[in-house]
């Protein structure tokens, strides 16, 4: 097969990684991929957002099975525009993928068919908001309707915090039209858990339970980020919890799509607070975590490109994916100030160092400058990822990586995974 994976993070060279793998892939092309992927895939010049030049890319190289790695084609429809060409994709239409695009939508849909989450008002405009927060109980978890690239959630955890986060929202408009309607949830007490599964509709494959480190400092401390690390599995994530996210979660949304004629096909990330009740959905996502992809495809025995194969043809069946019993670590090494203001172009050190078979780096701000070497060029700039066969020795392999490379203002969490010493 010759697949084009889509997207140029992290996320996208730990699939394109895993899909080399694939004795049944022949070529991968990734759009517009980075200079760590293009040690293994052929990098082409298109933007995420071009679904019309992807589409004719696709179409012109007869390429076999498309991947969609981020969330914004996903909801603005890329698989619909694939799928009219007759392009194999792997990814939920536009219809489907609102579960990610609109928090609202998701909502209702949980609301409807009694998928558990947390109680929630929907608002429409800020002085409601703000009357709503004056006579409730803090704290708030404050939610922007629509994409924000993961930032769009602010926990506030008194009164004035969350009156500061709806005029961010609503009136700032930090993020634009995603903050055009909020959700304002009750906070939820309990261990945070991402559940994956691949799904042709009807049928699905869990993967190994992971948890994301969402903050930018140890200890869960300051503002959210798109992720600085993650681990799998997750150990508290017990058999009797895991069937109970199938039973409970999983099937039951797969079924509610089903019903509301928005059949949804591809991989569908649960993001889960485990409470004293039971697992209560926090989001839904379209598409694989960033970092949780990073630790999780390392535990993978599996062939993914063609179980992608079986999802994109409505085919997965009896189909069983392979897990590996050991563990993996990943650290994301950052840009300094992220994820507020950063400076890029700054010469990154130590890659070659790094030898180690369990250890793989995965690239996600990185360029070329003019002498051919690797410098920084986003915010997350790369994730080590080391695998061990139990917790510790994962951790270590990761962190002895991570002290190998420098780049100016580079920093990275140092407790990743340190939630799962107390189960392990």
């Amino acid at each position: 097969m010759k697949l084009l994976v889509i997207g140029s993070g992290g996320r996208e060279h730990a699939l394109v990684w895993k899909l080399a793998q694939s004795p049944l892939v022949e070529k991968i092309y990734c759009a517009p991929g980075n200079p760590g992927i293009a040690q293994t895939a052929t990098g082409v010049d298109i933007p995420v957002s071009n679904v019309a030049a992807l589409r004719h890319f696709a179409k012109t190289q007869q390429i076999d099975l498309t991947v969609v790695g981020p969330e914004a084609p996903l909801v603005a429809g890329i698989v619909d525009a694939f799928a009219a060409d007759g392009l194999r994709i792997f990814g939920p239409s536009q219809q489907a993928a609102r579960l990610e695009g609109s928090k609202v939508f998701a909502k209702e849909i949980m609301r409807k068919y009694l998928i558990p989450t947390a109680e929630a008002k929907i608002f429409s405009n800020s002085p409601d908001a703000r009357a709503y927060i004056e006579r409730a109980p803090a704290p708030f978890v404050i939610k922007a309707d629509g994409l924000a690239a993961g930032k769009g959630v602010i926990i506030a955890r008194s009164r004035e915090a969350a009156l500061a986060a709806v005029q961010r929202l609503m009136q700032t408009r930090e993020f634009g039209d995603a903050g055009l309607q909020i959700v304002i949830e009750e906070f939820m007490e309990g261990q945070e858990v991402s559940v994956l599964c691949l799904t042709d509709g009807k049928n699905l494959c869990v993967l190994p339970p992971a948890q994301d480190h969402k903050t930018v400092f140890d200890n869960d401390a300051g503002p959210n980020t798109g992720g600085m690390g993650a681990y799998a599995p997750a150990p508290f994530m017990t058999a009797e919890l895991m069937a109970r996210v199938e039973h409970e979660i999983l099937q039951p949304t797969l079924a509610a799509m089903a019903q509301e004629n928005s059949p949804y096909r591809g991989v569908l990330y649960a993001g889960l607070m485990i409470t004293q009740n039971g697992p209560k959905v926090v989001e839904f996502n379209c598409r694989f975590g960033d970092p949780e992809t990073q630790a999780i495809l390392p535990l993978l025995e599996s062939d993914l490109a063609a179980a992608m194969w079986r999802v994109a043809n409505g085919d997965l069946g009896n189909y069983e994916l392979k897990i590996s019993p050991r563990w993996a670590v990943s650290v994301v090494l950052a840009s300094g100030g992220y994820p507020g203001n950063f400076e890029k172009g700054k010469l990154i050190n130590g890659l070659e160092r790094i030898r180690d078979d369990e250890v793989m780096v995965f690239h996600a701000g990185t360029m070329l400058d003019h002498g051919g070497n690797f410098v920084t060029n986003g915010g997350r700039v790369l994730a080590v990822t080391g695998r061990g066969d139990n917790f510790l020795n994962a951790h270590e392999k990761t962190y002895c990586a991570a002290g190998k490379i420098q780049f100016e203002g580079m920093h990275y969490r140092k407790d990743i995974g340190m939630k799962a010493m107390r189960y392990v």
